[in-house]
């Protein structure tokens, strides 16, 4: 009876908590939903005021994302985005993996090699991350362009790597730090080489770790406009870049379009959290949540 009368009054205060997790998410994602709404509505509607919540769904603005008339209406040309979605996710995902792969290694040498200066040099390479972005596009801009580097895919790639790297060695180191060394230690009194014990020991113990890492370093690449805007070419150029074309000079933002590219570039980060959701929450605390 007393186990009852406790569930009982579990019931109310867990429904409470989730009807306020709730409320807070969607105040959170309403920019979110209002945008994919706005893809969906016509020009008018979009611009309608009071907003409507009730109207007739188009896709003529995810059209005129990829395709564009000509001035009299008998052309139709392509926009070159789907190049920019090419740009955006070649550039991300070469750039995250170089940074986990080195990441991990560097991480491996701090975590378990007994190094001088060791605090000092992790000291080091927070700093560099801590550097805003903004006081190092000038000597970059200079060096890709004495080097003939700037506006390829290797001078974005570079520097997304450079910038992700100290969060990837922290976030990794963090996690081999809680590993436990006994089976480290059992396989290298066996011969295996750290190489060999960060392969088949350590990583597959910090999967969750990974992928947390992994999703922020995208996300940060994925949505950064700075870099992009300054260190690449016509053939390089990422969404974030292309998406300024939408405002025109003379007619304004056309604002159905602008929400329709918004909208398929946030469905790859939203695809990829969802699969690795349990990693992510995991990763994020430090694996203190359970499976």
């Amino acid at each position: 009876m007393q186990d009852e009368g406790l569930a009982s009054m579990r019931r109310p205060a867990g429904f409470g908590r989730t009807l306020v997790a709730t409320l807070i998410g969607l105040v959170y994602f309403f920019p979110v939903i209002w945008m994919i709404l706005a893809a969906f509505k016509t020009r008018v509607d979009a611009l309608a005021t009071p907003p409507k919540l009730f109207f007739t769904p188009t896709l003529e603005h995810f059209w005129a994302s990829f395709h564009r008339l000509s001035a009299d209406g008998s052309q139709i040309f392509d926009t070159g985005l789907d190049r920019n979605f090419f740009n955006s996710l070649f550039i991300s995902l070469v750039s995250v993996g170089l940074a986990l792969a080195l990441g991990g290694l560097a991480a491996y040498g701090f975590s378990r090699l007994r190094l001088v200066g060791r605090d000092y040099f992790m000291f080091y390479v927070l700093v560099l991350r801590m550097v805003p972005p903004i006081t190092a596009i000038v000597p970059l801009y200079f060096l890709f362009r004495v080097t003939g580097l700037g506006g390829g895919y290797v001078a974005i790639i570079l520097v997304y790597t450079a910038f992700n790297l100290p969060f990837a060695i922290w976030m990794l180191k963090s996690f081999l730090d809680e590993l436990h060394r006994p089976i480290e230690e059992a396989a290298r009194l066996d011969g295996s080489s750290d190489l060999k014990i960060l392969w088949r020991i350590c990583l597959p113990q910090m999967r969750a770790g990974i992928a947390a890492t992994a999703i922020i370093a995208f996300v940060f690449t994925w949505n950064d406009f700075l870099f992009s805007l300054l260190l690449t070419s016509v053939d390089t150029r990422t969404v974030p870049v292309a998406m300024t074309r939408v405002v025109g000079a003379d007619v304004g933002v056309d604002w159905g379009v602008f929400a329709a590219i918004g909208t398929i570039y946030l469905l790859p980060v939203l695809f990829i959290a969802f699969l690795l959701q349990g990693q992510l929450l995991r990763g994020a605390t430090f694996g203190t949540v359970p499976r």
